[in-house]
Formats: C-alpha cells, structure tokens, sequence
C-alpha cells in the first residue's frame, strides 16, 4: 500500500497500520442535487426587524468564510399601506414588510436565494378573527384557521407580497404555504390539515402568479415534525402535485432519518426537492454550545443529506447557539456580537463545499467494534469528490475509503474543537499515484471533509481497458472514458499494442 501524509503545524495524518478499521464504500450511484444551506432572517434574531445586515454580511456572498446561499424571511400578515396586524409577543406594535427588505437585497445581489413563509394569513381572512394561531386565552383557544370563504383570497395575497418585494427590488424565488401548520401557538400562526392544504393547493394556487415572476417556486407547508401526511396527500393528488415544487418541514422531535426521510422518498419519485426549512440544535440553553454539541449539529446536517433533503435552513441567524454572536454578556467568553460562532465554521463545512454537489451512494462495513459512532456521506461536484466524517466519541478510529474513481490529490478540512485554530485546520493530502483506496485514521470528536481530485485521464484510461474487446486499429474516447467514432478536440487514443495516449485535435 501507498503511504499519504498530511500535515499542518505540528498535525499529522498518516495511512494507518491498525487491523480495525471502518470499511465505507462510494459508489456511482447518484442520488440528490443539494440546492444549497441557509438560515432565517426573523424578528429576534435581526433586530430589529431584518434591517441589521451585518449577519448576512458574514454568511453569505462569495468572500463569506460559510457561504450559505438561502435565506428564509416571514410574510407577516398585513397588507401592504395602512392596514395592519400587531408583531408577535408585543401586540400593541405594528411590523410590515419592510423589515425583510435589507437582509433580502444583499442575499440576492451575492446570488442567493430568498424564500418568504406566512406566519399567518391576514386576522380578516380568519376564523378566530386574528393572526395569532389559537392557543391563546384571551380567545378562548379558539383554532385560527384560513376561512374556507377566504381560500380564494390567500394566493392573491401573497402575490401582493412578491409585489412589494420587487418594488423594494427582491426577486422572491419561492413562497410557503405556511409555517407549522400543525402546531398551535399564541403568536402569528395557522392551523391546516393535511386535507385543508390539499384543497387550497389543488383549488386555488393557479392564482399564484407565476406569468409576472417566471421561476416563481411553490413550496409546501412547513409541519413542525417533517409530518409525510402534509406532503403525500399534496403529492399523491395529481393536479396538487403539479403545482407544488418543494416538500418542506420541520425536525422538532423527529429525527432526519424518520419523517423526513419518508416525505423524501416520495417526493423523490416525482421529482420535487426536499427543504428541512426550519431548526435549532440545542435552542434556548444557558451557554455556549460545547464541541460535543457542535458535533451533534454536525450529524444532523448529515443525516438530512442521508435522509434525501436539498435544502437545509437552520433558524435564527444570530443567536448564542446559532452562527453569528448576540454580544449578551452572560454567554460571554465568546459570544462577541457579530462574530462568528463555532457553528458557523461547521456548518461551512456543508454550505461551502457540498452546496452545488450530488450525494453518492455509498455502503460501510466494520471489521470491529470500534468506529460504531462515526456517520459518514459522500459527493461528487464537478471533478471533486467528497467525503464527509463525523467522529463524536474520544477513541481513534480509522477509515478505510473505497473510492468509485482514483483521484490523483486531496485536501482534509478538519475541525476538532471551538477553539478558532481548531476549527479551520487545512490540510494538503499527497498522493503519489492516482488510487481509489485511502486510508486514514481520524482525529477523535472531529469533523473531516476529504476533497479529492479526480484523475479524470487516469479513470477514462482505465475503463477504456475493460469497456472494449481488444482491436487492430485505434479507439477513441473522450476524456470520461466513452468511447467516440472520431477524435475531436481533447480525446484520448488506445492503440492496437495496448500504450494509450491524450490528444488534442486541430480540424
């Protein structure tokens, strides 16, 4: 076997001699395009309202040291002018639109995407005659439901909201039909059934006004759990399905690999991506998010790509256990407002790199006990192959991958704590020839991402060996492998005595 070494500082990573090891396996299988990461731009965590531009200025754009490229902001529900409904948890305040605006500008000028959800529809349109959801006193918890005589109304609405954004100069890519339509709440809220929003889609959303914003995407409600009801009736109604481009949800108590795994599978049948719209991995505690922690939120990304999801967008942008520092001096040391957090290193893991990619299949053995903790994911992106690896437990484990392609380079991001040093640590893996076996043994409690180079040459000579019985004159193949009638351009030539040579051909 071939030795690789990496090195940064004083770090080191060599091919490991240990008999136990964890066997993964890539294949060729391709499975989901990932659309991209994000995060919402809300009241609470821009204060105020979405007009502080300083987190999106450190997430986003091409100079961003995390790169996310979706952003989600509520469509409270007002209308546009004078006419309008207090702000959650302070009901004597009104709050508009406008609060999205500045966020939203900046996520588009650096190419991003922005989607709007309604918190609710209008009180008017309303059976308890209010925004909030119901689960309040004061109204005699009386379920806030979109009157079935307002169905008509609810579309129309919301292209007032894709008008005033345009006015404001957003070009809103996607619209909800509702955030968590299952679960009652005090503040702004909606409750649908799974049958409530069949009949509002499949009735009403050709009122949505895709002629004047072509590339306008309808996006399903948002379940609190990832409930596959909501999804699978929209889905298995043809007329519904038809008008539905993404299936989203929630993972509030349901783990990636249960609900929204089963919404996934269907969804993927018909060709419908997949968002995890909304969740905050250890919400609310009282300090900083440890590296354990760190790590669970890093297993969670992965297993929403296991699951089938396109999309990932967590919650707030700004808060102690989010990406981006709130400066509160009682999760001081290192909450310094507007920095950037530790998980925001970890989430860039995913959002700089798988973003844009196709996820591979791929399959693991164990030839011990050890390494049970370790979750893994791999993908292809232009002539990068990627390998993800997550170890949350203190003893070394060792990785043994099997490649689909040999690749000639690599590079291993690797993050083994909070501490800033730990967290961008780059590596240079050399390869002395192209392969398709590595072997490596992983830093425990870490997050590694394995960027290989494909050998493209390399590959395309090797299946030309296999693909074609043996020939008296030449053959011809392009730069993948596939055989071609006649050479053109850069193309690769196996000769009859077996030598191979690259090309390239002048008309």
């Amino acid at each position: 076997m071939k030795q690789i070494f990496t090195s940064v500082l004083a770090l080191a990573i060599a091919m490991t001699t240990q008999a136990a090891f964890i066997k993964l396996t890539v294949d060729t299988t391709r499975c989901q395009t990932i659309t991209g990461f994000g995060a919402a731009a809300c009241d609470g965590a821009m204060c105020p309202f979405g007009t502080d531009t300083q987190p999106v200025k450190l997430l986003y754009g091409p100079t961003s040291k995390v790169g996310l490229n979706i952003m989600r902001m509520e469509i409270s529900p007002n209308f546009i002018g004078d006419v309008r409904v207090p702000e959650w948890g302070n009901w004597d305040t009104p709050y508009d639109w406008q609060g999205s605006v500045p966020s939203a500008k900046y996520v588009k000028q650096c190419g991003g995407i922005v989607f709007g959800t309604p918190w609710s529809p209008p009180g008017d349109y309303k059976t308890n005659g209010t925004a909030q959801g119901g689960n309040s006193e004061d109204q005699g918890y009386q379920r806030g439901e979109l009157r079935e005589d307002c169905y008509e109304k609810f579309f129309p609405w919301l292209n007032t909201f894709l008008e005033y954004m345009k006015s404001k100069g957003v070009d809103v890519d996607a619209v909800s039909v509702q955030n968590e339509p299952d679960w009652w709440v005090s503040y702004s809220g909606c409750l649908y059934t799974p049958q409530q929003q069949l009949k509002l889609v499949k009735n009403y959303a050709h009122l949505l006004d895709r002629e004047t914003y072509p590339g306008l995407r309808l996006i399903s409600a948002e379940p609190l759990g990832f409930d596959p009801n909501y999804s699978n009736m929209l889905l298995n109604d043809a007329v519904a399905r038809d008008q539905v481009d993404i299936i989203a949800g929630h993972i509030y108590g349901h783990p990636p690999l249960g609900n929204l795994k089963s919404a996934a599978t269907l969804a993927s049948k018909y060709g419908k991506e997949v968002w995890m719209t909304e969740h905050s991995v250890t919400d609310n505690i009282d300090h900083l998010p440890n590296w354990h922690e760190q790590l669970i939120f890093a297993e969670e990304l992965n297993e929403c790509m296991l699951a089938g999801c396109t999309g990932y967008i967590y919650w707030y942008m700004r808060a102690h256990w989010a990406f981006v520092g709130t400066g509160e001096s009682q999760y001081n040391p290192g909450n310094t407002k507007n920095k950037l957090l530790p998980r925001a290193y970890v989430m860039s893991h995913f959002s700089k790199h798988v973003t844009g990619s196709t996820r591979l299949k791929t399959s693991r053995d164990k030839t011990s006990g050890e390494g049970a903790a370790l979750e893994t994911s791999a993908y292809i992106k232009g002539d990068s192959l990627i390998v993800m690896a997550i170890d949350t437990v203190e003893t070394p484990c060792a990785i043994k991958m099997q490649l689909p392609y040999k690749v000639k380079s690599g590079t291993l991001l690797l993050s083994t704590g909070n501490e800033l040093e730990n967290l961008c640590q780059k590596i240079t893996m050399e390869i002395d020839e192209p392969t398709n076996t590595i072997q490596v043994d992983l830093h425990p409690r870490s997050l590694s991402t394995f960027i290989f180079m494909i050998d493209r040459e390399e590959d395309a000579i090797r299946d030309m060996k296999y693909a074609d019985a043996p020939s008296s004159e030449s053959q011809y193949y392009d730069l993948q492998g596939r055989r071609i009638t006649a050479p053109h351009d850069l193309y690769i030539e196996k000769r009859a005595d077996g030598t191979s040579r690259k090309v390239f051909h002048q008309q």
